[in-house]
């Protein structure tokens, strides 16, 4: 039999270290319970795991067009970056006309 699935997505919810965590520190028994019962998958917000550049802080938006798009959409620089580093940069139709 299927069961339902639920995308809850709760922004400014970070799961981090202890110290220092005021989400860890709350007391919110209903949310623990539910991540105690129930599956639960936790996703990078930052950095690469969402198109952005290693250790850059994520957003909303950012977030959000990953989760859509169901992959990792790079963003502007990271693509540019990655570009660089693979070489195809310099085979950009676009930019070899602009030189």
């Amino acid at each position: 039999m299927k069961k339902p699935l639920i995308l809850i997505i709760m922004d400014g919810f970070g799961i981090g270290t202890d110290y220092g965590n005021a989400i860890k520190a709350a007391k919110k028994p209903n949310l623990d319970s539910l991540f105690a019962k129930n599956p639960v998958t936790k996703i990078g917000a930052s950095g690469l795991a969402v198109g952005l550049p290693d250790g850059q802080m994520g957003n909303s938006e950012v977030g959000h067009t990953n989760i859509g798009a169901g992959r990792v959409v790079y963003q502007d620089l990271t693509r540019i970056t990655r570009s660089i580093e693979d070489g195809s940069f310099y085979k950009n139709p676009a930019f070899v006309d602009a030189m």
